[in-house]
């Protein structure tokens, strides 16, 4: 009898797994196939372009990241580069590069109630000059095609906005092993009325930021792109573009610096801690409850039950890959076996960010985070 019981819940724990799987799967599907980047071309003539990177203590990977625009075959570029209060010798490493035409701004004193890195863009959009800017993250790296592609896919759609999803393609590195899930969110969250963004890379005009008051009204967002998106969705819509070797944006982050990006967008990603939790729970339930009932099964001997937990494997682990090949440029396969790490993990992130929030204790770049605001995603539709 208890044998009976205990089969028939295991059994319907599985089938929902595997529905919440599937739906999950077809979502994310349209959200690839919606985002995919496809070459085009246009005869127009290419507009400015003003490339602006925020730094703060980035001395590991300034070098490559301005060497990389350098080498652009950009027409018609303007780089500049706020240095926002570094305690290394960004400064003097960018300042370096001015040979080369790289514009150094020293960042201004953090004022009342904007986040750091918000206060850092605003600066940077009101020294550039270029008829769109470019914000660029400094571990975010491009091929010299890639401002060209990226300016011709907005041109080619009319778009005020446009973002791109970075690949991992530096190799089998343990920081790619042990990242994060923070583009699946991404993809897997975007809509109509929420759009997918990118903070590492995002193309928008500069006529049209400064019309809605550049980001001044989301200064303590923790995703300000999220807002300057739906702000200018109202006129004429926004894009996520997702890079492959065609388009060449990718990015290189150590793990530590993943943990502290997720720890800081997880809990608001997820409006409120009662939302957050059920995401813990269901993160932490996909990955273990597939695996401890094939073992249970097994002792079991309940074949019908061996056969529906590989069966949940099976498209848990195709879920899995079919993030990881977009994610990742090498290695995309591993992900059959570390899925479970990856989504645990994720599901402790999610637990640390709440507790962090909840105590006031999380930061940014050293700065503590206090009273952001959250983008209306998911949850809020």
């Amino acid at each position: 009898m208890i044998r009976g019981m205990f089969t028939a819940l295991f059994i319907g724990l599985l089938g929902a797994v595997a529905l919440v799987i599937i739906v999950s799967f077809i979502r994310l599907e349209r959200a690839i196939r919606r985002h995919t980047y496809r070459p085009t071309s246009i005869d127009v003539e290419l507009p400015t372009v003003s490339v602006c990177i925020p730094a703060r203590n980035e001395m590991h990977a300034m070098t490559e990241c301005l060497e990389r625009v350098l080498a652009s075959d950009y027409p018609k570029l303007e780089i500049i580069v706020l240095d926002d209060s570094s305690v290394d010798d960004t400064s003097v490493l960018i300042k370096s590069f001015a040979h080369a035409g790289v514009r150094f701004v020293d960042g201004r004193a953090l004022p009342d109630g904007w986040l750091g890195k918000n206060n850092a863009l605003q600066g940077l959009l009101e020294e550039a000059s270029g008829r769109y800017i470019l914000f660029l993250d400094v571990d975010t790296t491009l091929k010299p095609s890639s401002i060209t592609r990226i300016a011709e896919q907005l041109l080619a759609h009319n778009l005020p906005l446009i973002s791109v999803m970075p690949q991992r393609e530096d190799g089998l590195r343990a920081s790619i092993f042990l990242g994060t899930l923070r583009y699946f969110w991404i993809l897997f969250m975007g809509s109509d009325k929420n759009p997918a963004v990118s903070a590492a890379t995002w193309l928008v005009s500069r006529e049209k930021l400064l019309a809605i008051g550049g980001l001044t009204e989301y200064k303590d967002h923790t995703q300000p792109e999220i807002e300057v998106a739906k702000a200018l969705d109202a006129v004429n819509g926004s894009q996520l573009i997702i890079s492959n070797k065609d388009l060449g944006v990718s990015y290189e982050k150590k793990w530590t610096s993943q943990v502290e990006t997720s720890i800081r967008l997880l809990r608001p990603l997820f409006r409120n801690s009662l939302s957050a939790s059920l995401v813990v729970f269901l993160l932490c339930f996909v990955a273990i409850f597939p695996i401890a009932s094939l073992i249970s099964f097994v002792v079991l001997g309940n074949i019908f039950g061996v056969y529906l937990a590989s069966i949940v494997l099976l498209l848990t682990t195709i879920l899995s890959l079919r993030y990881f090949k977009v994610a990742w440029r090498y290695g995309w396969w591993l992900g059959a076996i570390h899925w479970p790490y990856v989504v645990l993990q994720e599901a402790i992130l999610t637990l640390v960010s709440i507790i962090t929030y909840a105590r006031n204790a999380v930061t940014w770049k050293g700065r503590p985070i206090r009273n952001g605001r959250r983008s209306k995603l998911f949850f809020e539709r």
